[in-house]
Formats: structure tokens, C-alpha cells, sequence
């Protein structure tokens, strides 16, 4: 398989495949379409803009992570394992492991931060 090379185009087919796999899944589908609604394209454009910041030192995007995602209900421990588990996945098959590494790195992160929101400790890393 081609790995991609981190730019702005590859971070779109990451979120937009991602996100693919996220709208499928028993698991996380309902929750993210519970907060998201019909606005999935506002929303992967806005990922996109996230993650082109964070990897790539854009200023596109400007928000509260931990805000936003603290107003959602519902969230339990199994959700993030299940995130990570197909974050993982996504980034190792579209980039090369040293770019994957990198995507992972942010990705825990955010999820460590996110459930100590949730559950004031982290349950799945």
C-alpha cells in the first residue's frame, strides 16, 4: 500500500475515511450522530481544519475541544477505546508508522484530557 505524504490533502482523506468508519460502527455511530446530526459536512471540515492545525501548524482552526466535547452526553469508557482502536487503524494504513506515530501521539492526548473530563481518570489509552 502508498502511504501518504502529511499535507493538507491526506489529513482530508484521513478525516473523511475516518469519519467513514466512525458512521458505521454499532458503537460510536449513535453518539456522534446524536451530537452531529445532519451537519457531517460542517463537522469533517472542521476536523480537517483541526487536525491541518495540530499536525501541519495551520491557524485554520480555532475552538474548545474540551468544552464542545464535555456538552455531550452519553459518553462512556468503551467509546474512546473504540475511537482509538479505529484512529489507530485509519492512520497506520494511510501513513507511513514515523507520520501514524505522530497522528497517535496527539490523538491520546486528547483522549487522556477528554476522559478526565468525563471520568476524571483515563480509561483507555
Amino acid at each position: 500500500m502508498t502511504t501518504l505524504e502529511l499535507n493538507p490533502a491526506a489529513i482530508a482523506t484521513l478525516v473523511h475515511t475516518f469519519y467513514d468508519d466512525v458512521r458505521a460502527d454499532p458503537e460510536l455511530a449513535p453518539i456522534f450522530n446524536a451530537a452531529i446530526g445532519d451537519q457531517w459536512e460542517p463537522h469533517l471540515a472542521r476536523m480537517v481544519e483541526f487536525w491541518c492545525t495540530v499536525m501541519l501548524g495551520h491557524k485554520s482552526f480555532q475552538g474548545n475541544v474540551f468544552g464542545t466535547h464535555m456538552q455531550l452526553s452519553g459518553v462512556e469508557p468503551q467509546h474512546f477505546r473504540r475511537w482509538l482502536d479505529l484512529f489507530l487503524a485509519t492512520v497506520q494504513r494511510l501513513f507511513a508508522p514515523e507520520v501514524a506515530d505522530e497522528f497517535l501521539i496527539v490523538a491520546r492526548r486528547i483522549a487522556s484530557s477528554l476522559q478526565y473530563g468525563y471520568f476524571g481518570k483515563v480509561v483507555a489509552q
